[in-house]
């Protein structure tokens, strides 16, 4: 029941209404028997200073943010957690007093995924495809998780110099090896992905195209003992899952990856636990019943 005491937290993008964060939020807000609502609200892109001071001035207790947002609200804060330091990006902000601190759980929320499906990340070898603001977060996440070394491929284009600039500064915070590479260079993609432990699609190749992020010659040579994540998770699978399980691959969707980030921000704000399997359930069964994105050859 709302009353004058239920707490507000709530989802900031634009656009904003297909989000799944308020069916997710409030189920937990109800296992729990906390009273407290999460709604979603679009927001125009020179919206978002205004909707701070108003979560200041009217005690909103935390949002999450999207697109476009993620980069733009960093100097509207008033702290930082280290792994949102690191990308200088936001998806979650906490109001602490009139202070709100923004912290990042995207890449976390991968890396908890598979850490609950049961694999053992210390010392593997883990090559990102896609260094856009999904793949940063997933890199710099990956630093706290005892990984032996980072590979990342990106397309050659107008930024390919400044996530190398990126990557270089982020090197000076940890002992773990990172290197970019061209997304051209496919011999050097194949070397990598045969010596790889985990390969993380971070792109949105496959989401509404039949498309892989590793050409399918590639792909025909891994092997059993390598796990494959792709972040889409609709459709729950994409041809490039579909074809690593047939080689005998662990796969995973990007289902995981939405809970959990999802769960690393209502432990932020709530100090709870996010009934994670029930969430699951639910979710899996809103994804099902969408229509699916028609793949296109």
């Amino acid at each position: 029941m709302i009353d004058g005491q239920t707490a507000l937290f709530g989802f900031i993008a634009h656009p904003a209404r297909h989000s799944r964060s308020p069916r997710m939020h409030n189920l937990s807000f109800d296992y729990w028997g906390l009273n407290a609502r999460y709604l979603a609200f679009d927001v125009a892109p020179d919206g978002l200073a205004g909707t701070l001071a108003g979560i200041r001035s009217m005690g909103i207790a935390g949002v999450n943010l999207s697109m476009p947002f993620k980069q733009t609200v960093v100097p509207l804060l008033d702290g930082l957690t280290v792994r949102a330091q690191r990308i200088q990006a936001v998806n979650t902000i906490k109001n602490e007093a009139g202070k709100l601190i923004g912290d990042s759980t995207d890449g976390a929320g991968v890396f908890q995924d598979l850490l609950h499906q049961g694999l053992n990340l210390v010392d593997k070898h883990v090559m990102v495809l896609g260094a856009g603001g999904a793949g940063k977060a997933i890199i710099a996440a990956a630093l706290d998780y005892g990984v032996a070394s980072v590979t990342v491929f990106k397309r050659n284009n107008e930024r390919y110099a400044g996530v190398q600039h990126w990557l270089e500064q982020l090197s000076t915070t940890t002992s773990v090896p990172l290197r970019l590479c061209a997304y051209e260079d496919q011999v050097r993609m194949q070397q990598v992905a045969r010596t790889s432990n985990l390969i993380i699609n971070a792109t949105n190749i496959g989401m509404t195209t039949a498309g892989t992020p590793l050409p399918i010659s590639i792909i025909q040579q891994l092997v059993p003992q390598q796990t494959v994540y792709d972040v889409i998770y609709q459709p729950l699978e994409t041809t490039f899952l579909r074809l690593a399980r047939q080689q005998g691959c662990a796969t995973y969707n990007g289902l995981g990856m939405l809970i959990w980030q999802g769960a690393l921000a209502f432990e932020f704000w709530t100090g709870k636990q996010m009934p994670v399997q029930q969430v699951r359930q639910d979710m899996l069964a809103s994804i099902q019943a969408t229509p699916p994105i028609t793949a296109q050859a």
